[in-house]
């Protein structure tokens, strides 16, 4: 069996081309769903759906979420495809399986008057201050992904009209930057990136103050730093700035097509959650202060 799973990982890289993280995930539950089969004497080719049943019932019994379940779910399915779109197998046996229904949970939103606490934290009155000035105001600005923010190169950045270029899942769009992040990014790429980039041949937009490129976990720590900072109770992680940053814009009558665009979304129905969240947020305001709610 671990040739069909090999084959699987192929597959999934070169013609599916995954994600680190899914092709990680999607990984990680056909060889637990394997080592699952082998210790009871089954074999990936010859199982049945009532087997594979059995084995969502025994993820249950675990204390699995419904979500890692679902997700379980999903893994299984795409791996039984494979094998019969190459031939190792007549029919898929998780085809009509069902995943486990998963409450939906909305994103963690920040009001405007707590972005805008959040924002003011940085004091530019250092290296360190005016980069991380720079870093907060970008990302609420364009909404990218942390992976991108850290990806980003100076010659990403046209502070002249005003937009980055952002590239991700081979397919690049420009978002547009507002007045503050401008200012932002002219005073770090001026007068502060310079000081402290280790190598005059250094690509990377934000470094950090060793002057290398910036790590997913040390702007982790940034966000941390300043959300403890300003107080704030909510969580809040760089991806709460990109969903705060998409209900904000929706709030604000822009379209959802445009919202889409800026967030790299290949699907609308990944951007239509923020439909659901300004509604729930209505819905919440309408019962707190109706008097007959």
């Amino acid at each position: 069996m671990a040739d069909y799973i090999a084959a699987y990982h192929t597959y999934l890289v070169e013609e599916k081309h995954a994600q680190a993280n899914t092709l990680s995930s999607y990984m990680r539950d056909i060889n637990q769903y394997n080592a699952w089969l082998v210790e009871r004497g089954g074999d990936l080719r010859k199982v049945k759906k009532e087997s594979i049943a059995e084995y969502f019932e025994y993820l249950s019994s675990k204390g699995k979420s419904p979500a890692t379940i679902t997700r379980s779910t999903a893994s299984i399915k795409s791996f039984y495809n494979f094998m019969v779109s190459s031939g190792a197998m007549k029919t898929n046996p998780a085809k009509t399986l069902t995943s486990v229904k998963v409450e939906r949970k909305y994103p963690e939103i920040l009001t405007s008057k707590e972005v805008e606490l959040f924002l003011e934290q940085p004091k530019c009155v250092d290296e360190k201050g005016f980069r991380d000035h720079a870093m907060l105001e970008l990302l609420y600005a364009t909404g990218i992904r942390v992976s991108e923010l850290i990806g980003l190169n100076v010659e990403d950045v046209n502070l002249t009209v005003g937009f980055i270029r952002c590239a991700a899942k081979e397919k690049e769009r420009i978002i547009p930057l507002y007045a503050a992040a401008v200012k932002a990014l002219q005073d770090y790429i001026k007068d502060i990136r310079p000081r402290i980039i280790a190598s005059d041949d250094e690509s990377a937009l934000f470094v950090n103050m060793n002057g290398e490129r910036m790590s997913r976990q040390g702007f982790w720590k940034i966000i941390k730093y300043y959300q403890e900072k300003a107080e704030i109770t909510k969580e809040v992680t760089p991806h709460t700035l990109r969903h705060s940053f998409a209900v904000h814009l929706l709030e604000n009558g822009a379209d959802l097509r445009s919202i889409q665009e800026m967030l790299g979304h290949a699907d609308i129905s990944s951007t239509q959650i923020y439909t659901h969240v300004v509604q729930k947020q209505l819905k919440d305001v309408y019962n707190k202060a109706h008097p007959r709610a």
